[in-house]
């Protein structure tokens, strides 16, 4: 069992850095954001399905765009990743969007956003001490 674990989690890297580099070198769709990025890949222990998680970098129009981009490429990603990566199987796969990357860039932002105004607040309580 533990030595299935570790050869799926070598697909699944294999397959995520072929992934992206796929999408980023590869599909000339002017849907694709060149702000995606795969997060995660997920390949099935029989290697027939795979979910690829896949960050983009931008308005909810943008993610929309590059999600029918990918879905339309499909047929060309499945023909290069059996090229690239040598499995016995070249799974199906399913994109999904993932929002995490995202979400940090607004936490973060929001983080920032407190801290000034913190350090806002505390330049005025010196003035008034002068």
């Amino acid at each position: 069992m533990r030595k299935n674990s570790i050869k799926n989690t070598r697909i699944n890297g294999e397959v995520q850095k072929e992934l992206s580099r796929i999408i980023s070198r590869e599909i000339k769709d002017p849907r694709i954001s060149p702000m995606t990025s795969v997060v995660a890949v997920e390949v099935a222990p029989d290697l027939k399905q795979c979910k690829a998680y896949i960050s983009v970098l931008g308005d909810k129009d943008a993610q929309d765009a590059t999600l029918a981009g990918l879905k339309s490429a499909i047929g060309f990603i499945r023909r290069e990743l059996a090229r690239t990566v040598n499995l016995r199987n070249t799974p199906e796969i399913h994109f999904v969007l993932d929002q995490s990357i995202e979400y940090g860039v607004n936490m973060s932002k929001l983080i920032d956003d407190v801290v000034r105004s913190d350090e806002g607040k505390e330049h005025e309580g010196e003035e008034d001490n002068e």
